[in-house]
Order: structure tokens, then C-alpha cells, then sequence
């Protein structure tokens, strides 16, 4: 009797979250299991293509629940607009996340909520980024000597097929870790290999089930759950950032700025500036904000660039073909070289388009109740920009679901960008390091190609071009032969 009383409560409880379903007036969208929500048809190894045929079904605007709270995703570029531009200020807070918030504390700049403290902490950085370079010749100049390195150790791997990942990890990690902690690794550091994977592991699972699971109930927190890794991986990269941070101020010597954390340490001395956000916690989660966003996606990228060269051949040759007429045999490459190479810049353009490397952007909550295409999105509630979805628009390429550099080539052959290319964000939250990225990608790409032959090593099998899902999308582990070229 005992049991069946338990039973028909159960079954009340459920039935009541059953029947309140969603409010009327958030977005539609499929109907949402008791206590799970959608959890299990969103899935976790790649759920874009569940939110396209969602998309058919319920229009360009429809909400989901990961758990208890709802999220909202926007799959259309006029309404994305509106959330980023339009309304980007009332879009521009996070949602509370409790895993995220416990190692983030709600600081830094990337997961930070729209405030005073948001505001001081990105105005400085960006400061700091252009006083060492950003989008000035000085920061060309310390990409391209990255990449002599880059291209020494291809020449010294080039006698067999081999894993590019780790080479193109370090070499964007060495641009960033010579703006905050003024120098360079070697490749075969091993603990920067260790933070480097401590930092793409939290990026998997901070997304994952268990993290939904340690969000959602509460009493599995204390429970030794796959969840634990992220927190002993924020221990592991805090304690590398400390200890870069206690050597930094053994030698500090305020107003001779070597780095990011002189600049920042200086910066928490002055006395205008006390009571403000600036202290040594936050130093590190913003350094930890700038690793993330400073390498992962533009490494990333890189790598789905060598795999797409591999997959077309004939796309890799016209850009060598267009550098060999255009550079010669000219050794110095130049950012501003881009203007007179239009199709590699396209490329380059595509492999961001086509890979859609952070496919979901960053939510962006409203910091109040918010209407937005006859719909009201309650205050904090997550609102993800489907950028896959607007990167793969039949209606805004020319050639949505395949490779093709024309989609930023006009009938001329000139570089032109469509609006709907949303690779770095856009409006308040926009992509702090744009520029960087963008400046990256392109020396980098370029002397990869101007220096070899990019071919796939297995000819039994073809590439494999399907996504790794999580905050990034990154390809499958692959491997590359090499084949030193002659310059015409």
C-alpha cells in the first residue's frame, strides 16, 4: 500500500509538470519531459541538425529546456541582428550556469554579466591588447616569427605523415602568451600541452550531461561524478596562471610594462582605482577568458583549413597559384597583402563559414524581460545564435551547404563579405581578439601554403570532414604529408 501511495504521488508530480508545459508566451518548441526537459532529444554529440528540423517545424525562433530553465535559440539573421545590434545592450547579460559561475565567479570578460564591472574589465584589456600591438605592425611582426617556427618544425616532421594539432595549437597559443606573459613556449612543453588540454576538456564538458546534471540536481554536487574533472581542471590551469602571476611580481616595476599582467598589476596599484574591479582574481579569470578566446577557435580553424586544403586540392592550388603571380618569390608576407590576394582571402573566409567553429556563439540573456518577434524572453534567460544555422542559409549564399570560396567572391572576382558572415559576433559581446584572429589566420594559412604541399596521407580512405561537438567544433584527429614546394 506503502508503495502505491509513493507511486500516485510520483504520478501527480509528474503529471503537473507535464500539463504546465511551457509559458504561452516563450517561443514554441517541442514538448519538454518532467524534470529532463529536452535533454535527451537535444542530445549532446551534435545537436545542430535536431535544431534545423526544429527550425522547419516551428519557425526561426524556438525554445528548448537543457534542463529546468528554457533557452532560446534564434536561427535567422534579421532576428540575430536584433538581439546582437538592435538589441544588444538588453541581450548582452549571461545566464546563470552554476558549474561555470563556481570556477568563474561571475568575473572576467567572457562569461561575465553585462555591468560596470564587465565594462572596466574589456575596455582595459582592449587597451592593453592595441598598446602591444593589436592591428599594428609590431603584432605582425610577432605572428610572423611564430611562424618560422611553425614552418621549421613542418620541415622536421615533413618525412611522414603526422599529427599537425599540437603544432597548430601552440603556435596561435604563443601569440597570446607573449602578449600576456611576454614569451614563447617551445613546442614540446609539456605543461603548456597540459593547459592547452585542460582547457579544451572543460570546453567539452562544461556543455556535457554531467554538467547539465550537477546544474540541475543538486544533490549529486558532492558525489565523485565525471563532473569533478572540470573543477580539478580549473584547478590545474588557475595554478599555472598563479604561478606565472607570483613571478611576475618578484620582478614588477610599476610603469615598465612587459606584458598584460604588468599592465594589469599596474593598473591595481593606482589609487583611482581602488574599489574598483581590479584584482588579482579577476587578472586571472581575464587571462584565462584570453587564452580560451585567443587560441581555441583561430587553432581550430587553422586545422579545419589543412583538412578542407587536403579534401580540395584544386582550391589549395589556386591559392598558390594567386600568392606564386602576385608575391613572386618575395620572402616577406604581409597582412596587408590580403587586399591583392582576394581568392586565398575568400578561402580563408569559408573555411570560418563552413566550419562555423563556435556554431553557437555565447548565450546572450536579457538584463530584463524582453519581447522579440511577438515572443517575450524572460530576464537571464539564455539566447543562442544558431551561427551554423546563418552560415548554412539557402536564402543568403550562393553556395550554403558545400565549400565554395565564391561565396565572398563577387562576379569580378573581388573579396566582398556578405552581412549574414557572423564568425566573430557582432555588437557589444562582438569577439574581443577579431582583429588578432583575423591576422593569425590569414600569415598563418598563407605561409602554410606558400611553404607546402598539402596532400592526405591515406589513399584507401577520404577524409573524414564530420565535427567534434562542444563550445567549438573541431575536426576529427587527422594526419597530413607535407611536400616542400618551389616557388614559382
Amino acid at each position: 500500500m506503502e508503495v502505491f501511495s509513493w507511486l500516485l504521488v510520483l504520478s501527480i508530480i509528474l503529471y503537473y509538470f507535464w500539463k504546465r508545459g511551457r509559458p504561452k508566451e516563450l517561443p514554441p518548441g517541442p514538448q519538454p519531459l518532467p524534470f529532463f526537459g529536452n535533454v535527451f532529444q537535444l542530445g549532446f554529440r551534435n545537436p545542430l541538425t535536431y535544431l534545423q528540423k526544429l527550425t522547419k517545424e516551428y519557425g526561426p525562433v524556438i525554445s528548448l529546456y537543457p534542463g529546468r530553465k528554457p533557452m532560446v535559440f534564434i536561427q535567422d539573421l534579421r532576428l540575430a541582428k536584433e538581439v546582437l545590434l538592435t538589441k544588444g545592450i538588453e541581450f548582452a547579460g549571461r545566464q546563470d550556469n552554476h558549474i561555470i559561475d563556481l570556477i568563474h565567479k561571475k568575473k572576467g570578460i567572457i562569461m561575465a554579466p553585462y555591468g560596470q564591472a564587465w565594462k572596466e574589465q574589456r575596455r582595459f584589456s582592449l587597451m592593453v591588447l592595441r598598446n602591444f600591438g593589436l592591428g599594428k605592425k609590431s603584432m605582425e611582426e610577432r605572428i610572423l616569427a611564430e611562424v618560422e617556427y611553425l614552418i621549421q618544425a613542418f620541415t622536421e616532421n615533413m618525412k611522414a605523415p603526422f599529427d599537425p594539432f599540437c603544432f597548430t595549437d601552440h603556435v596561435v597559443m604563443n601569440i597570446i602568451s607573449t602578449i600576456v606573459f611576454g614569451k614563447r613556449f617551445e613546442y614540446e612543453d609539456a605543461t603548456l600541452r597540459n593547459v592547452l588540454d585542460c582547457l579544451y576538456q572543460n570546453l567539452k564538458l562544461s556543455i556535457g550531461p554531467w554538467a547539465v546534471l550537477y546544474n540541475e540536481v543538486p544533490l549529486l554536487r558532492r558525489l565523485p561524478l565525471p563532473h569533478k574533472t572540470v573543477f580539478e581542471n580549473a584547478q590545474k590551469i588557475f595554478a599555472f596562471f598563479t604561478k606565472e602571476l607570483d613571478e611576475h611580481k618578484a620582478t614588477f616595476v610599476p610603469g615598465e610594462h612587459r606584458d598584460f599582467i604588468d599592465a594589469y598589476l599596474d593598473e591595481m596599484q593606482k589609487t583611482e582605482k581602488k574599489g574598483l574591479s581590479f584584482d588579482v582574481e579577476n587578472l586571472l579569470i581575464v587571462v584565462s577568458d584570453l587564452f580560451i578566446a585567443g587560441s581555441e577557435t583561430t587553432s581550430r580553424t587553422l586545422q579545419w583549413g589543412l583538412l578542407y586544403m587536403m579534401v580540395y586540392p584544386e582550391i589549395q592550388e589556386k591559392c598558390q597559384q594567386e600568392m606564386d603571380a602576385v608575391l613572386g618569390n618575395n620572402a616577406c608576407l604581409k597582412y596587408e597583402d590580403r587586399e591583392r590576394l582576394p581568392y586565398t582571402n575568400a578561402v580563408i573566409h569559408e573555411i570560418l563559414r563552413f566550419s562555423s567553429v563556435v556554431p553557437l556563439g555565447i548565450d546572450h540573456a536579457p538584463i530584463k524581460d524582453m519581447q522579440l518577434s511577438g515572443y517575450v524572453i524572460p530576464k537571464g534567460t539564455a539566447a543562442m545564435i544558431n551561427i551554423y544555422s546563418i552560415h548554412h542559409d539557402e536564402s543568403l549564399w550562393k553556395s550554403p551547404n558545400k565549400f565554395d570560396p565564391s561565396n565572398f567572391l563577387n562576379e569580378k572576382g573581388e573579396f566582398v563579405k556578405p552581412e549574414a558572415f557572423l564568425a566573430f559576433s557582432t555588437g557589444p559581446r562582438v569577439c574581443l581578439g577579431e582583429n588578432l584572429a583575423r591576422m593569425e589566420l590569414f600569415l598563418f594559412f598563407t605561409s602554410m601554403l606558400r611553404n607546402f604541399q598539402v596532400s592526405w596521407p591515406d589513399e584507401s580512405s577520404a577524409p573524414d570532414c564530420a565535427p567534434q561537438f562542444g563550445v567549438t567544433l573541431a575536426p576529427l584527429p587527422f594526419k597530413v604529408s607535407l611536400k616542400q614546394r618551389q616557388q614559382k
